[in-house]
């Protein structure tokens, strides 16, 4: 048996990549988890349909985990006796301790697994992890990866926006957002991921389609509409949305890649219902 070669990449489930985008450039997905009155499910398991009823039959806000210490750690060794090394790209800091497991995970396997934090999640995050995918795939190095991360990480230009922002305080994230609660009947909040990880609002608009279109404008502020870019539509069990959102886009940008990507169980556990747009300029 050869020497293990070649790199790997690994992610957490908040990335959104959609399971058949994974197998396609060998991506291994490890698993937050979110439970029910009880209940348990590994992220993926449950479909989006059936955990937004259980959700709203529920006495009491779902609660999230970040993938145990020991997962992790079996992802890792298992990977390393075919791989040299392990590149492993997981949700912001600041909203998860998601990318501490990881690191404490990667610090007892050895010095093999590298540890990155896309202070980003959903496609702002999976965007990355496909990207240093294809860089690992065409033979880069782990140098040349980290470099490559370090570049395309502050590109990534995301805008979320909530039906409603009751899951996100119940939940303990709203952070900054605390500034839009005030007087939000019928008011759609949007909000990106600053520089450091974190929640920032963005704007606050009456009406879907009013949010919709300012989400779209929030991100004509961040790409040249004439310059080739990349675009996500995520949305959590809002695909009339989505589909104005990517209708919105086409006609306005010029799109090189388009995908539309539905949101897991974690991410909908603190947004509810709503959308987002992730574009990088190519």
């Amino acid at each position: 048996m050869g020497s293990p070669q070649g790199l790997c990449i690994v992610t957490d489930s908040t990335s959104d990549i959609p399971r058949e985008v994974a197998v396609e450039h060998g991506i291994t997905v490890v698993p937050l988890s979110v439970s029910i009155e009880g209940e348990t499910f590994p992220d993926g398991t449950i479909s989006l349909e059936e955990f937004f009823r259980r959700m709203d039959a529920a006495k009491e806000l779902p609660k999230t985990s970040q993938p145990p210490l020991g997962a992790f750690v079996e992802t890792f060794r298992e990977k390393l006796e075919t791989f040299s090394d392990v590149v492993c790209i997981t949700i912001s800091n600041r909203l998860s301790g998601t990318y501490e497991s990881a690191m404490e995970a990667a610090r007892s396997v050895g010095d093999r697994v590298h540890v990155l934090d896309s202070l980003n999640l959903s496609w702002g995050e999976g965007y990355q992890v496909v990207e240093a995918a294809k860089a690992a795939a065409s033979g880069d190095t782990v140098a040349q990866i980290k470099d490559r991360f370090e570049a395309l990480r502050g590109r990534v230009n995301m805008i979320v926006g909530l039906d409603s922002v009751d899951n996100l305080a119940k939940g303990g994230r709203i952070g900054r957002v605390t500034a839009l609660v005030g007087g939000l009947l019928k008011m759609r909040v949007m909000l990106t991921v600053a520089e450091d990880g974190a929640f920032e609002p963005v704007g606050r608009a009456r009406g879907a389609v009013a949010a919709l279109q300012a989400s779209v404008d929030w991100v004509a502020t961040r790409v040249d509409e004439k310059l080739p870019a990349d675009f996500a539509v995520q949305h959590a069990l809002s695909p009339d949305k989505a589909e104005w959102l990517e209708n919105a886009i086409r006609s306005r940008f010029n799109v090189r890649e388009m995908r539309v990507v539905e949101a897991g169980a974690v991410i909908s556990t603190h947004t509810g219902t709503g959308w987002g747009i992730t574009a990088v300029q190519v």
